[in-house]
């Protein structure tokens, strides 16, 4: 097994193919029982995928003498970091075509090896893809196409260190290559937490949250990792530098702001100063029923336009929450959560209650400050949300086609923009597989002004034929999303499946000023080339 596929806290092996942990796929059995929920798929479920059946030449290029201590061409090393985890990346290993597969992967331990590798991949023409977790879903840590000699998957996890904190300022100066839970195990003994938590958090990296604009634990407010950063660090081939730390400024654009969310296409993040909580002391959830799911939307922007700043505050549509297990009766669920290092919050979650039941819905007052074990819905909804990418593994073995979507947009948007999609995105999974599709939808982050709805879409595939399915499937979505004025992506990057809708949302002379970045801070075009542009 190699290194990348490895928890480092507990040598418990990852999933070269698929999500998470390899011990925790379904077995056949539980495949064929997912399978059964979808007529028209698989009857029996694909084999498990493995590396020796894959075709993996020798590498296309060979560093320096200076540089060969970090660098390696170990097949499995290689195999795990040919793609992310995507359904389409999923379906690709299963089917034994993953793609271009990198010649080599690099693990630098400073910034150093960073810029030292940055130039002698200028130099050779050699692409360089930066890689965190690996769970990218939009084909952002992949290379396609055959336009350089040879491909460096560049692995920063050796880079996982908190180098310094700052308890008065209540900061921390992070490695960008540290996954979620080592970076936390490393603030906990301070009594501070980044508190950043997205789905990915144990299979995914500072850098990668950085790079990617990730959206994390909280719903409201702070949705986005970029309201946690002070200060980057970001080594480019023209050069490296260092944001100055303020807790704010008005001094022209922000230099952190373009490499936000720049997925590697401009330099390479290897550290970043990080805003800082106490952990929090104070819980409290409860889950509201509605019998329509427009009067729960309604609810829902009524607690978003209050000053109360729920940390959750999801809504799953009454197929979600059958699904997730937090109803059975068709009815649509409210998720609510609030927390606080150093007040109760129990009032807070009451007078959500309260807004939600002025709208129709129908939940129990808190009565003591409680965790989310206190209610039935809200532990089934976590537990359904940590085990989703594994069940649609599963689902992928059956040949079942499993994509999901989220973008967002203003209010007034929301309630057509839910209908098309469950319309026309269901038309276009009937036409292109002959079979009935399951389309769910859950809100995942709510703003004052809008929300972020998030879909699933399951369907029996055609054998063989997955990807050509999902293609369709996508190209669908994203004409629904562009002709209601909604993003293509609201936390989940742009990669290189999102860039046809990308380039149709971005302004143009953005659009020329982003070349111009990119030839300037890469002038021989090999960081992460496709995402973005071209």
């Amino acid at each position: 097994m190699p290194a990348t596929a490895t928890d480092p806290r507990t040598a418990r092996p990852r999933s070269w193919w698929g999500w998470g942990y390899a011990d925790a796929h379904p077995d056949d059995a539980e495949c064929v029982a997912l399978g059964a929920l979808l007529p028209g798929t698989l009857a029996r479920p694909l084999p498990l995928p493995r590396v020796a059946g894959l075709s993996i030449g020798d590498p296309a290029a060979t560093p320096p003498a200076s540089l060969a201590h970090l660098v390696t061409a170990d097949p499995e090393e290689r195999a795990a970091h040919a793609m992310g985890k995507a359904y389409r990346d999923v379906i690709r290993a299963l089917r034994g075509r993953p793609g271009r597969i990198p010649d080599l992967v690099a693990r630098p331990t400073g910034d150093q090896d960073v810029a030292d590798l940055l130039d002698w991949a200028g130099e050779n023409a050699v692409a360089v893809i930066p890689f965190g977790g690996g769970s990218s879903v939009v084909g952002g840590v992949e290379y396609r196409g055959d336009a350089h000699r040879a491909v460096l998957s560049l692995d920063l996890t050796a880079m996982d260190r908190v180098l310094e904190i700052d308890t008065t300022g209540r900061a921390a100066r992070i490695q960008a290559g540290a996954l979620g839970p080592v970076l936390e195990g490393q603030l906990r003994p301070h009594g501070l937490t980044l508190r950043h938590f997205p789905q990915s958090f144990e299979f995914s990296t500072l850098g990668g949250w950085l790079a990617t604009r990730a959206g994390g634990h909280y719903a409201t407010v702070r949705t986005h990792i970029d309201d946690f950063v002070q200060s980057l660090r970001v080594v480019t081939p023209a050069g490296t530098g260092t944001s100055w730390r303020l807790p704010a400024s008005g001094a022209g654009p922000s230099p952190d702001r373009l490499f936000l969310g720049s997925e590697g296409s401009l330099g390479v993040i290897t550290e970043a100063w990080m805003r800082l909580q106490e952990r929090p002391r104070h819980k409290a959830a409860a889950s509201v029923a509605f019998a329509d799911f427009h009067r729960a939307l309604d609810a829902v922007r009524a607690i978003a336009q209050s000053d109360l700043a729920p940390a959750n505050c999801r809504l799953l549509d009454p197929g979600e929450a059958l699904f997730s297990g937090a109803a059975h009766d068709g009815s649509t669920v409210l998720v609510l959560g609030f927390e606080s290092a150093t007040t109760r919050v129990d009032a807070r979650l009451e007078t959500a209650l309260d807004l939600a039941r002025a709208h129709g819905g129908r939940g129990e007052a808190p009565t003591a400050d409680r965790g989310a074990g206190a209610d039935a819905a809200v532990g089934a909804w976590r537990s359904a949300f940590l085990r989703m990418p594994y069940l649609r593994d599963g689902l992928a073995r059956m040949g079942a086609v499993v994509d999901t979507f989220e973008t967002a947009a203003t209010w007034d948007r929301i309630p057509a923009l839910i209908d098309a999609v469950r319309a026309e995105v269901g038309a276009a999974a009937l036409k292109a597989t002959g079979h009935p599709a399951t389309v769910n939808c859950r809100l995942t982050h709510v703003y004052p002004d809008g929300a972020a709805p998030y879909f699933t879409v399951a369907v029996a595939g055609r054998p063989g034929d997955e990807v050509q399915v999902w293609d369709d499937i996508k190209a669908a979505a994203s004409d629904v999303l562009h002709r209601h004025r909604a993003t293509v992506t609201h936390h989940h990057a742009v990669g290189r499946d999102h860039r046809p809708a990308y380039d149709r949302q971005r302004p143009e002379p953005f659009a020329l000023a982003l070349r111009a970045a990119k030839h300037a801070l890469d002038p021989h075009h090999v960081l992460n080339p496709g995402v973005l542009l071209d």
